[in-house]
């Protein structure tokens, strides 16, 4: 097997080990009972799924385990996390809304909506049971073009074969904001709903002409296109770009850099912030032991060898640009560690300019 094919299926490895863990690990030791925990993900061949892995990795510690202090686990005592695929952030603040899973990853956007029921989630209930635990790193728009197109920007898809990934991803509501600001209705351009290695694969075969990803770089869907097709990424710049970050303030001005795809240039963009997210009916005291493991130095280790993205996961950010109120468990760890020194605002009670601004309709 190759270092590309081992990388690629190093996430989908992660979880046969944490599967392993759960099959040989006892059900109890003394008095500690096994533990589990979901983390809602994303696409397997998307960024939230790998980084979910590396995250569940180091978190699990099952009974029996060694100690830490030991050489052994410096996760959550007794807990198997499991990273769960999923089709994104929609679905995830929804599946810990409704309890189905405990955790998941989010766009800024997507859990500011869903917490205060606009947006993507005008009119519907307000999730109020949705909780941070961290800001985690920023996640790039990538506007994925065949090379032999010469797109340009998104303007230029008109009447083009386009996927927007699935419904209930984070990405597909993110699409369709930037074909809108670029002056494209739904009717514009043929809309496929292929997550991100279907749509690369589509892409290759001809089958597509474009896809949409909003993911942190390098995108394992992506790296491996470009490793086999000539490609670009389309520019998401300008006024399209200046307004949708005025009627959207989670989306900030970006830049890949060249070098991070094969054979890509440079190329401005929009980001959003990954937020790791967690119910407010879990226990203070697992969520606090939960953020007390994430920034432990051996967690440090994994994620600065586990993933590009993972470097970037860092206990002085975590708190940047949280749209959702931090957990009690969380919050009381922030604090120890004196990054909270007075009480925290609700995001929801600090309206961002043009919040009400309705994504387009969605396929």
């Amino acid at each position: 097997m190759n270092s590309k094919t081992m990388k690629r299926f190093l996430p989908r490895r992660l979880l046969a080990g944490l599967l392993a863990l759960l099959l040989l690990a006892p059900l109890s030791a003394g008095s500690q009972q096994v533990k589990f925990f979901r983390v809602g993900t994303g696409s397997t061949s998307g960024t939230y799924f790998p980084i979910g892995g590396l995250i569940a990795a180091a978190l699990s510690n099952p009974p029996g385990s060694r100690a830490c202090d030991q050489g052994g686990s410096c996760g959550v005592p007794g807990v198997i996390m499991v990273a769960q695929s999923t089709n994104g952030s929609v679905d995830n603040v929804t599946a810990i809304e409704n309890g189905t899973i405990e955790s998941g990853f989010s766009q800024a956007d997507i859990a500011y909506w869903a917490y205060s029921a606009k947006g993507r989630f005008e009119g519907q209930t307000p999730m109020r049971k949705l909780r941070a635990i961290a800001n985690l790193y920023p996640e790039a728009m990538h506007f994925v073009a065949r090379q032999s197109l010469l797109a340009r920007t998104p303007a230029d898809l008109k009447g083009l074969r386009v996927s927007l990934d699935r419904e209930g991803s984070g990405t597909r509501v993110g699409g369709q904001l930037v074909l809108q600001a670029y002056g494209l209705s739904p009717e514009d351009v043929d809309v496929f709903s292929l997550p991100p290695g279907a749509a690369a694969d589509a892409l290759s075969t001809g089958e597509i002409d474009a896809f949409f990803l909003i993911a942190g770089t390098p995108a394992e869907a992506v790296l491996q296109l470009a490793g086999q097709k000539r490609i670009s990424l389309l520019t998401i710049s300008g006024e399209p770009a200046a307004q949708l970050a005025k009627d959207y303030p989670y989306f900030t001005p970006d830049f890949i850099p060249p070098g991070v795809y094969p054979n890509v240039s440079a190329v401005e963009t929009l980001s959003v912030g990954a937020q790791w997210l967690v119910s407010a009916d879990v226990e203070e005291a697992m969520v606090y032991e939960i953020t007390k493991a994430l920034w432990h130095k051996s967690t440090r280790q994994l994620l600065d060898s586990g993933h590009p993205k993972g470097r970037q996961i860092k206990l002085e950010t975590a708190l940047q640009g949280l749209t959702v109120p931090l957990h009690p468990g969380a919050e009381r760890y922030y604090r120890e560690v004196g990054l909270i020194s007075e009480s925290m605002p609700d995001p929801a009670d600090e309206k961002p300019e043009n919040s009400d601004a309705q994504e387009a309709p969605a396929n």
